[in-house]
């Protein structure tokens, strides 16, 4: 390919000289789930568990997998070597949807199936803090339903009512407002019909879909309807920035990960 590989370090785990600093390491994490120091050994073999402990041990500030391992073998590795930080309780992905006039965050679209009103709190929570860190701007954070300020009475509805009040209890400062309509969340003309006096409505840039099938198929419209740039999946809920990405992707979206990482990792 003739790429100029100067200043790349590449690291063979079978070959590097932490890969007993590193097993020693992931045993005593996981010596309570019953996990045997020779087990260790051989799981530290993994690129992608090696990969998640030089991000754990500060070797490496951020983490891209997934073009040729499993979603559920990519997580399996940020989540037994890095972890959830204290107050989170799920691991979760965002998208960053880039239209010409305005950047959304919409999630979560790719890993959650059906939270539980604690996890969707959660989802809510750090892609807010996620949307900020990468563009700049103030959260507004709209909790999406098929229903508007109790236009429709629901048990689905019900809980993503029950999710904003866990958000607003764990952090009562951040914009946040629901339950909202898709149009009512980002047309101003609409939101001021179907939701008067919201600060939201109208303005949201962060939207929080219930489940994984209403997100997953939003976002989709959105970039093959809309013409939107779909960035992502971004994983988020880790302690550290550890990505993964479709076996279907393409270099743009390692390359735009990968900066994403960076600037997460800041």
């Amino acid at each position: 390919l003739k790429v100029d590989l100067k200043g790349v370090r590449i690291i063979d785990p079978l070959k590097s000289e932490k890969h007993s600093d590193f097993s020693n390491v992931f045993f005593n994490l996981r010596k309570h789930k019953g996990l045997s120091i020779e087990e260790s050994r051989e799981i530290m073999k993994r690129d992608l568990f090696f990969g998640a402990m030089m991000v754990r041990e500060g070797m490496a500030d951020g983490f891209v997998a997934g073009s040729t391992a499993s979603t559920g073998d990519v997580l399996r590795a940020a989540i037994q070597c890095v972890g959830m930080p204290e107050g989170i309780s799920i691991v979760s992905s965002f998208f960053l949807m880039i239209f010409p006039e305005k950047t959304y965050s919409f999630a979560d679209c790719a890993v959650v199936p059906n939270p539980d009103v604690n996890q969707l709190a959660d989802i809510a929570i750090s892609t807010a803090e996620n949307h900020q860190k990468l563009t700049g701007e103030e959260p507004y954070v709209a909790m999406l339903s098929f229903s508007t300020k109790g236009s429709a009475k629901h048990e689905l509805v019900d809980k993503v009512l029950e999710a904003m009040k866990v958000v607003k209890q764990k952090r009562p400062n951040l914009m946040i407002d629901g339950e909202l309509q898709f149009d009512a969340a980002v047309i101003d003309s609409i939101g001021k019909k179907k939701a008067p006096g919201s600060e939201v409505a109208g303005r949201a840039n962060v939207l929080i879909f219930p489940d994984l099938q209403a997100g997953n198929i939003g976002y989709k419209i959105a970039q093959r309807l809309g013409g939107a740039e779909a960035v992502g999946p971004v994983v988020q809920g880790l302690k550290k920035p550890l990505f993964d990405l479709s076996r279907g992707c393409s270099v743009d979206d390692i390359v735009n990960t990968a900066a994403i990482a960076c600037l997460m990792a800041e």
